[in-house]
């Protein structure tokens, strides 16, 4: 096996491969020559704790608790970083890894990709939710809680050698607000699979007699 080029994925919001930007993130890197692993919750349908799909080895956790509420919230953040940790350390001694890639939320795998800096591997922060903005969205406050996520958010940007964005917008933010460099950023979109669509003629009894809006000219 060749453990130069392996990458270790952190994810806590859903299990792979359920998960479908993580997934596709896994496949394109499988596809270019990566060893990948995947530390992910079990889910419904997913709750296995060792599973191998399409040459990906993934490794799961439980996680017996639903968060509700600041208590729920650091409950269940709390056992999916320690057990986040753990598993990681399997995956180095096993299959080996030189770069963490964590997708958020949580905002604190920068802990644990931190501490593998200090071991020489590299840490990249995928940026999927901007989660200050949702819990202002959701509570309608901007309290303790709404600064804390502010400073989770900006250390791990800071802990990153590299961010991902999902579009412009948050790479602005990693710009901006997590002081990331110009260079250091990059947009990784997420898209359905296009080989999976297939182009066919229109069907006119579909428009019930109405006007093509955009008609082929």
């Amino acid at each position: 096996m060749d453990r130069s080029k392996s990458v270790l994925i952190l994810v806590e919001n859903l299990p792979s491969p359920f998960d479908r930007r993580v997934w596709q993130e896994a496949t394109a890197l499988r596809d270019a020559g990566y060893v990948v692993s995947i530390i992910c919750p079990t889910g419904r349908g997913y709750e296995g704790k060792f599973d191998v799909v399409d040459g990906i080895h993934i490794y799961r956790y439980n996680l017996p608790i639903e968060a509700e509420g600041a208590i729920g919230y650091a409950l269940e953040y709390g056992i999916a970083l320690f057990w986040s940790f753990v598993l990681a350390w399997r995956v180095l001694l096993t299959r080996g890894f030189d770069a963490i890639h964590a997708c958020n939320p949580p905002d604190l795998f920068f802990l644990i990709g931190g501490f593998f800096k200090l071991m020489g591997k590299r840490f990249l922060f995928d940026h999927h939710d901007i989660n200050p903005e949702l819990y202002e969205a959701k509570f309608g406050r901007r309290d303790f809680f709404y600064r804390l996520m502010l400073k989770l958010e900006r250390w791990s940007f800071r802990t990153a050698d590299v961010s991902l964005a999902t579009n412009e917008s948050y790479r602005r933010i990693a710009i901006e607000r997590g002081h990331k460099k110009d260079d250091d950023c990059f947009i990784v979109r997420s898209g359905p699979r296009l080989e999976r669509f297939n182009r066919v003629p229109a069907d006119p009894a579909c428009r019930r007699g109405r006007r093509d809006p955009f008609p082929v000219r």
